[in-house]
């Protein structure tokens, strides 16, 4: 039986089979049976590479005591769910989207508050005491590509005039996007902005494929 340590656009943590292509953590959420006893722990949920920190050991998963290992599909999901870029094993990334993130949504660009305030605001957008994550509605003309919304249950991905269905393995089916209609976003919504002011996430290749 496979780990539960995949997370979806919800920002739920499953089990399957599937690998995914970004790895990351929202602190310790497994116990020493690595069993998911708790869905977050804090404020600073981030993805980074596969290999982790760069010349640094690979942790094992679900290690006693040190933060829980998960993963995603691609950084279009991670930022579904909530997760920003890591500081360390992504810098470039992660300043890009600091930068682009902070003009999007008027807040200071750099230093130590200007994260703190983000994961703050991003904590508000993705979690909901006693009820299931946050969603916002936009007009489907103006979504940018990369955001995710909420079809009948299914995570699908904004990519040009189209729609994605999200499984854990890829995208696996396209739809037309919809004109003039209102979207159920799961992307928070400053990520949103930041898409919009031009932040690109990495896709996963079955996206490409399938836009083709």
């Amino acid at each position: 039986m496979p780990l539960r340590n995949r997370v979806t656009p919800f920002g739920a943590i499953i089990s399957t089979p599937a690998h995914g292509t970004l790895m990351g953590n929202r602190g310790i959420l497994h116990n020493d049976q690595r069993e998911i006893t708790r869905t977050h722990n804090g404020k600073r949920w981030v993805t980074c590479t596969l290999v982790g920190r760069p010349n640094g050991p690979k942790r094992p998963l679900m290690e006693p005591r040190h933060y829980t290992v998960l993963f995603f599909l691609d950084e279009a999901t991670a930022l579904a769910a909530g997760h920003r870029p890591c500081a360390t094993c992504r810098r470039k990334e992660y300043d890009e989207f600091m930068r682009i993130w902070s003009v999007a949504n008027g807040t200071a660009p750099e230093g130590t508050a200007a994260i703190k305030r983000l994961d703050e605001i991003l904590q508000r957008e993705r979690v909901q005491r006693g009820g299931p994550k946050p969603s916002h509605e936009e007009n489907f003309d103006t979504l940018p590509d990369g955001s995710m919304v909420d079809m009948g249950g299914s995570a699908y991905l904004v990519k040009g005039g189209e729609l994605l269905q999200w499984t854990p393995a890829g995208y696996n089916a396209k739809i037309e996007r919809p004109a003039q209609t209102t979207a159920t976003v799961i992307t928070p919504k400053s990520i949103v902005n930041c898409l919009r002011a031009g932040y690109v996430p990495r896709l996963h290749a079955s996206a490409h494929a399938l836009a083709v």
